[in-house]
């Protein structure tokens, strides 16, 4: 379709643009033709079957206009991708339409609002000044890894010969009592509690210790001011709670068969050595990452950018997909996850957007600096991420090429974005953490 294309910048409105897009008379009038066909059967004419009326005898019953919705549809739906196709602008929203000329024999004339990238106009991104991290990793850091593992293989040993101790399992039954009169919500049964875990409010959990197996127990405790239900906020309580059962983890013996029961190694110091390495290769790159954010910070402070509301909803909208995917991997809905949290999807979006901002803002700044710097991407590159897709999915990597196919250019600004992040942090200064 052969249409006349018109952008026009929109004043007092953050990179949005007006596209005025002109149909051709003929092609309108093939639109018209095609909405005949598709909507005569809906149309009663007396004298004709349902369907077989002529156009011109519909028209003249109902008027030409009886067919302009369905046509201007077709139209829109055929001209403004090609529109978009002739402008150079990179669109981030829906578009908002408006007919401005409708008619038999004449063309079809209508706009389209729709928000923009921004153009960024970078500060200075090299040389930047950011903080140092230094990487450390201790022998107390492995040693807390390892007493992390030797806790997930431990196991629970019934105790009946003491009373509760700081660290032990109990079971319980209580009930929680406001002014002597029992509060909805607060009495359980069986209640498996970990002392010293703060799974319940205040002092409840000190309380207990020292305490043995069939005692009734008084703790007296204050709900935090922002608890939920409000009207147990700050207020104090009464729980009667009953100790039924004390456990005790014992933990495995920290030596070479232990090193073997829980990973690959034959040896405790091979272990050792391995959880070392792990330990500053992951400092290391939360080093990294933290470095590179304080540089776009900065950078993105000195940037002029105007970024539209969609583009931050956008991002917002793909934040909140991306948690409710994770939930969904755990095994919780995210309307599930709402209503536990006593929150709104909207409240939700609206914690989402100062961090959505941010990476907006990051994003922007990165693509502007790989066009700056003309960045290429070689095929290699691609075909590289093409295979990490496969090898994280388990899958053919000639399967991934062609689903991945549609998303190539994705890929392929990915890999500009961090060589983008390659070069700023090449020419950072650093400065030493202040003490």
């Amino acid at each position: 379709m052969d249409v006349e294309v018109k952008v026009e910048k929109l004043e007092n409105a953050a990179s949005r643009i007006k596209i005025t897009v002109e149909v051709p008379a003929e092609e309108f009038e093939k639109a018209m033709q095609q909405a005949y066909l598709k909507e005569r059967g809906k149309i009663s004419v007396q004298g004709f079957r349902k369907g077989r009326a002529p156009r011109q005898i519909i028209e003249k019953m109902y008027g030409s206009a009886v067919f302009y919705e369905e046509a201007a549809n077709i139209c829109i739906d055929d001209a403004y991708p090609e529109a978009v196709e002739q402008i150079a602008y990179e669109i981030v929203s829906r578009p908002e339409i408006d007919l401005v000329q409708i008619g038999k024999g004449q063309s079809l004339i209508f706009t389209a609002e729709v928000a923009v990238k921004p153009e960024v106009t970078l500060g200075e991104y090299k040389g930047v000044e950011v903080t140092k991290h230094e990487v450390l990793v201790t022998e107390a850091d492995v040693d807390a890894e390892l007493d992390k593992v030797r806790r997930q293989n431990s196991r629970l040993i019934t105790i009946e010969d003491r009373p509760v101790e700081d660290g032990d399992h109990v079971t319980i039954d209580f009930e929680g009592f406001r002014d002597g009169v029992p509060f909805e919500g607060g009495k359980g049964e069986d209640y498996a509690l970990t002392i010293g875990s703060h799974t319940f409010i205040d002092t409840f959990e000190e309380q207990l210790i020292g305490h043995s197996i069939g005692d009734d127990v008084t703790v007296n405790v204050t709900f935090p001011e922002n608890y939920q239900p409000a009207e147990l906020a700050g207020q104090p309580a009464v729980f009667e709670v009953k100790i039924k059962n004390i456990r005790m983890e014992e933990l495995p013996e920290l030596d070479d068969d232990f090193a073997e029961d829980v990973s690959d190694f034959d040896t405790l110091e091979e272990y050792r050595e391995d959880i070392f390495k792990k330990l500053k290769e992951e400092r290391g790159t939360e080093a990294k990452n933290a470095m590179e954010s304080e540089a776009i910070e900065k950078i993105v402070a000195a940037t002029q950018m105007d970024i539209p509301d969609e583009m931050i909803r956008n991002m917002q909208q793909q934040m909140k997909d991306d948690y409710s995917d994770s939930l969904q991997r755990q095994g919780l809905r995210f309307e599930q996850y709402l209503s536990y949290m006593q929150i709104e999807e909207k409240d939700f979006l609206e914690q989402l957007k100062p961090q959505a901002t941010k990476r907006v803002q990051a994003r922007l700044v990165l693509e502007q600096i790989a066009k700056e710097e003309e960045i290429e991407v070689t095929e290699e590159e691609i075909e590289a991420e093409i295979q990490k897709i496969a090898d994280a999915y388990h899958m053919d990597i000639d399967t991934v090429r062609e689903q991945t196919q549609a998303v190539v250019d994705d890929i392929r600004r990915d890999i500009e974005v961090q060589k983008a992040y390659d070069i700023i942090m090449e020419h950072v200064v650093y400065k030493e953490a202040a003490e």
